[in-house]
């Protein structure tokens, strides 16, 4: 249903707050002219510009966004796993290359992904001004003049008024009374009609949503470009850790991180406790790990004991924390060379491979004389041999053995170039031969307390005890806040802008023939909701006129609401 255009001229102030009239009839009236043979090159960026700030552009570059981070989870990360990437690029010599171009190993450093990310920032923005100072004009605003035919509004109630009813000024400004109970803003008109207006908090509500996407966007590029995060893996009672960089086993930061933002802290490990599921049911399940550290603040601070869980971590200040991520065995071995040297002695870092932490590791011992020493093999918490070889059957160390073969080799020359503390680098050694099975490599297994010899006079390994190591993770997200914050108040206005019903309200007295009638009209700006009739009835009764119910009648035709409006 279409209402006449004297209608519709009435209610242009209702319908100028949002901002689609005035830009609808601009395009019908460009779109009525011829247009030009050319727009040149600033017409063509002025195009450009309003298809970027347009609220589906926003929505298209939200998705494109969210789509352009899937590779992300799916290709391993440079930044995040770069032995996984490395992995990747010898098992898939001609897809690496590919993936390497394309930036698929850095997908939120890449090019494409930060165009995206800078364009969905600046159409938010462009989007949020306009419609900003548009809801601000709506504010200053009154409420919008009573229309002529109010029986045409979506919702309609009249009802007669008695003759002992009081005057029509004292009833509207009842009426009026009524709707500021009702939180409505209200004005009475020239007319001596009531226009009233509530749900300006909708619009605020979209707003905030918007801006807090904006604050968003902002809080993640804060938390990547200032962000860092150390590993170090410490033995239980062993050295301490200084918060410097040379101190961390792996180190990852954001481009503008300096290490003068560093908490200047110490900690070591006092002690380990881990408990196990020892039932047939979850067998092996792991039920308690916890870590007492010493921590010192700052250098010269008194010394504090805290407690460190998995998903408690310890708080410094400047919101600095320490995770505790993983743990696993570090047996203690001393090792002599062909002289009867200590070539080396302490704990060493076996990786664990499996839930019931079968663990590969190397012990090195460079600087054994004649010859320099170096041993690899597994560590079994408790080991079981049976026809699957040697293996850990269950996580805790009930019988622990270490599973070694040994190599030698001329005295090499420091080349300074870093090497992985797990593995050992065979390159200028030879592995140790069985003398009593020629052609065949030593293998030995020791138990606590057990020393290994080695053939022609070369050495000796123990194994001294078990010791455990934890792996903690040190890191600081200063734009989580942000985030955080940001996600709240777009939560907060979304809540805002799809709970509250922007509604209009118009009270009129029509005289005719000596009779008086009471008009109400709404108008629900928000297409799909219930409950007009019921308030317009109610609104009625709350004026205590002693009048019959008043006569309801309401359409929800789209299109009338629409044009309308």
């Amino acid at each position: 249903m279409r209402f006449p255009a004297a209608l519709n001229a009435r209610t242009d102030d209702d319908v100028r707050d949002d901002g689609q009239i005035g830009s609808a009839r601009s395009a019908n009236a460009v779109a009525g002219r011829s247009a030009p043979a050319s727009i040149g090159l600033p017409g063509g960026l002025r195009f450009l510009w309003t298809q970027l700030i347009t609220m589906r552009t926003a929505l298209v570059l939200l998705f494109l966004l969210a789509l352009a981070a899937v590779p992300g989870s799916l290709v391993p990360q440079q930044n995040i796993s770069p032995v996984m990437v490395s992995m990747l690029v010898r098992q898939h010599p001609t897809l690496a290359p590919i993936y390497q171009r394309v930036g698929l190993f850095d997908v939120y450093t890449s090019p494409w992904f930060s165009a995206i990310y800078l364009l969905l920032f600046i159409s938010l923005i462009g989007c949020i001004v306009p419609r900003t100072g548009v809801y601000l004009r709506a504010l200053r605003r009154r409420p919008p003049r009573t229309p002529r035919h109010l029986r045409r509004m979506p919702a309609y109630a009249s009802t007669e008024l008695p003759g002992d009813a009081p005057g029509s000024a004292a009833i509207l400004e009842r009426a009026a009374r009524q709707l500021r109970a009702r939180r409505y803003r209200v004005a009475r008109n020239d007319d001596g009609s009531v226009s009233a207006e509530r749900g300006y908090l909708r619009e605020a509500g979209n707003l905030v949503f918007h801006i807090s996407l904006v604050l968003l966007l902002v809080g993640v590029a804060v938390v990547w470009l200032t962000n860092f995060r150390g590993d170090r893996a410490l033995v239980v009672g062993g050295d301490s850790f200084s918060n410097d960089l040379v101190q961390y086993d792996d180190f990852k930061a954001g481009p503008l991180f300096r290490q003068s933002s560093l908490t200047p802290f110490s900690l070591k490990v006092d002690s380990f406790d881990v408990k196990f599921e020892t039932g047939d049911v979850q067998r092996g399940a792991a039920r308690q790990f916890k870590a007492v550290v010493t921590v010192t603040d700052r250098p010269g601070a008194r010394p504090r004991r805290e407690t460190l869980q998995v998903n408690h971590p310890l708080e410094l200040a400047g919101g600095q924390k320490v995770h505790l991520i993983a743990w696993g065995y570090a047996p203690v071995v001393t090792v002599k060379d062909g002289d009867g040297n200590v070539a080396y002695s302490g704990a060493v870092i076996f990786l664990p491979q499996d839930g019931n932490f079968t663990s590969a590791g190397a012990i090195k011992a460079p600087d054994a004389r004649p010859r320099r020493l170096g041993f690899e093999g597994f560590f079994l918490p408790s080991a079981a041999v049976d026809a699957n070889g040697p293996r850990s059957v269950f996580p805790d160390a009930l019988n622990p053995q270490l599973f070694l073969n040994a190599w030698s080799g001329e005295p090499g020359v420091e080349t300074g170039q870093p090497e992985s503390v797990y593995s050992l680098n065979t390159r200028g050694l030879q592995q140790i031969r069985n003398p009593q099975k020629p052609g065949q490599p030593l293998r030995f297994v020791l138990r606590p307390g057990y020393i290994q010899k080695l053939p022609d006079g070369q050495g000796s390994i123990q194994l001294d005890g078990v010791q455990r190591w934890v792996k903690l993770q040190v890191g600081d997200t200063p734009g989580a806040p942000i985030a955080v914050a940001a996600i709240t108040f777009a939560v907060l206005g979304l809540c805002l802008s799809l709970c509250i019903r922007p509604r209009r309200v118009w009270v009129r007295i029509r005289s005719q023939q000596g009779r008086s009638t009471l008009e109400i009209a709404r108008l629900d700006r928000a297409e799909g909701r219930a409950g007009l009739p019921d308030d317009l009835v109610a609104v009625v009764r709350d004026l205590d006129l002693a009048a019959p119910d008043p006569a309801v009648r309401t359409h929800h035709d789209t299109t009338s609401s629409q044009e309308t409006r």
